[in-house]
């Protein structure tokens, strides 16, 4: 069986943002079946649709660079699938592009290891720091995180210099050992910062890139 894989791009915002990584799969699951693409399915006693994601973001953070991997069982152009699936989304999941993978891609699970995000605080961004090390709780187990280890650059202000001194601009390297979380880092900071009334207002992970991109 013919198996063509599409990638599609989509955000995730608003309240959307809001979705669990296992919700925002159904979702996109749903989306697809409304589009009426002829989707492949898993051979087994559980058949599901073949489709996979790319690296989960945490409840509350957006992001306009999101993307999942669907299997075909027909060729449909990347222009209409995209279409499609526009006409079967909600607009805080909006898809925006699609295109086929060739032969021998990564998975979108490991395609894109490093993630650039934008925060917007309450305080001046230059007034955080990140603290030498994180103690997270990770299947009722302490582990102990050195951000130097996973941040790869952090700014103040956005990239494109638009916005003002509230804004942290950082990236972050998911390895195979593990990964920190962009609210995680950005809790520990606001704290190590010590200045009263340092708050998260917003998160967005606003591009994904492969480590041989740079």
């Amino acid at each position: 069986m013919a198996d063509f894989r599409l990638r599609v791009t989509f955000n995730k915002a608003g309240r959307l943002g809001m979705l669990s990584h296992l919700e925002l799969a159904r979702a996109l699951e749903r989306a697809v079946r409304r589009a009426d693409l002829p989707y492949a399915v898993t051979q087994g006693f559980s058949p599901h649709m073949k489709i996979a994601f790319g690296a989960a973001l945490p409840v509350g953070v957006e992001s306009t660079c999101e993307i999942f991997d669907v299997s075909l069982t027909e060729y449909v152009p990347a222009d209409e699938a995209l279409a499609r699936l526009q006409q079967a989304s909600a607009l805080d999941l909006m898809p925006h592009a699609a295109r086929y993978l060739q032969q021998g891609e990564a998975a979108a699970s490991v395609a894109f290891p490093i993630s650039r995000y934008e925060a917007r605080l309450t305080v001046p961004a230059s007034s955080l720091r990140v603290p030498d090390q994180i103690v997270v709780v990770r299947k009722k187990k302490e582990k102990v995180l050195h951000p130097a280890e996973f941040i790869r650059s952090m700014r103040f202000g956005a990239v494109d210099g638009r916005d003002g001194e509230n804004v942290l601009t950082f990236e972050l390297e998911a390895k195979n050992t593990g990964s920190l979380r962009p609210d995680v880092l950005l809790d520990a900071m606001t704290k190590e910062s010590g200045v009263d009334g340092a708050r998260v207002l917003s998160v967005v992970r606003v591009d994904q890139r492969a480590l041989e991109q740079e």
